[in-house]
């Protein structure tokens, strides 16, 4: 192929490093960004020492460890060294996914194949299962669940309630943001509402998971920025990837990829929790449909 080609972190510390940095402050930030380029000098380095390549404290090396999920420096000092070790394997360079205007066909499938594989990666490695598992309980019990989204993120919307559905769950989507918010003031404690946005900033979707929040709805967020307005309104927050945006395929759209994978996981949850009821609903549904497709 044509493209550029680049060593891609494949493992889990990168993929929490790309999703967990717009929740970073600068100094963060950057103690992050030195353990992603270079896991073996910064595994054979103290935590002073780390933090004075990085111009940090040794505090802020401390609080970026545990952000990613170790208890402590040390354990992220053992990550390191084992994902240097994996580096030093020979694994195969992965190639960029920056696509260009004149990019062959073929190159583009291939960019594009990779992104998507990467955004599932980087998702699944930073997504809080213990968060994820309160929202499915919640969700399998509920009176009612109302999922809110609008453009990219209404499309993710409407293919949740569509699988709860099948389910014999009572599921609504809404991308009428005036329809979202006279909804959401008919919720009450034992009903779910489910707000999904990338930016975690989309009034349109945060007005009525609010509503939903102070009616005394359990209310789930899906979003890329976990700190974003979107989150004070949420009882659980599911993180999804940051999308790699570019000319071609803005964040907007390439998102919807980390986005379906946690619906799919909350979906698959869910039916797991209900399966004495779901496996007939299932079976209902398909049988019911069976005959459109022998047409």
């Amino acid at each position: 192929m044509t493209q550029e080609v680049k060593e891609i972190f494949g493992s889990a510390l990168a993929a929490k490093v790309r999703t967990l940095g717009p929740s970073m402050t600068r100094s963060m930030h950057r103690v992050a960004e030195a353990v992603a380029a270079d896991p073996a000098g910064c595994a054979a380095l103290t935590v002073t020492g780390l933090a004075e390549r990085t111009g940090t404290s040794e505090a802020t090396v401390v609080r970026t460890a545990r952000l990613l999920g170790y208890p402590g420096y040390r354990d992220l000092r053992l990550a390191l060294a084992g994902l240097a070790a994996q580096q030093q394997s020979g694994r195969a360079p992965a190639i960029t996914t920056d696509i260009a205007v004149d990019d062959p066909i073929a190159d583009v499938v291939a960019k594009l194949a990779y992104d998507e594989q990467q955004t599932l990666a980087d998702t699944a490695a930073g997504l809080d299962t213990a968060q994820l598992g309160a929202a499915v309980a919640a969700t399998a019990s509920a009176r009612r669940i109302d999922v809110y989204g609008v453009g990219a993120s209404g499309l993710v919307a409407q293919d949740l309630t569509q699988k709860l559905l099948r389910i014999g769950l009572i599921a609504q989507a809404h991308s009428d943001p005036h329809l979202a918010v006279t909804n959401a003031v008919q919720l009450r404690s034992g009903d779910v509402a489910i707000a999904i946005t990338h930016s975690g900033a989309t009034g349109d979707v945060i007005e009525p998971l609010r509503v939903a929040f102070e009616h005394g709805a359990t209310t789930v967020a899906i979003t890329g920025r976990p700190n974003g307005a979107v989150a004070q309104y949420a009882d659980h927050v599911l993180t999804t990837s940051t999308a790699r945006e570019s000319e071609l395929r803005p964040a907007a759209m390439s998102s919807r990829t980390s986005q379906l994978l946690v619906v799919d996981c909350l979906f698959v949850g869910v039916a797991q929790r209900t399966y004495e009821t779901a496996a007939p609903a299932l079976a209902a549904s398909y049988e019911a449909l069976a005959h459109r497709h022998r047409r």
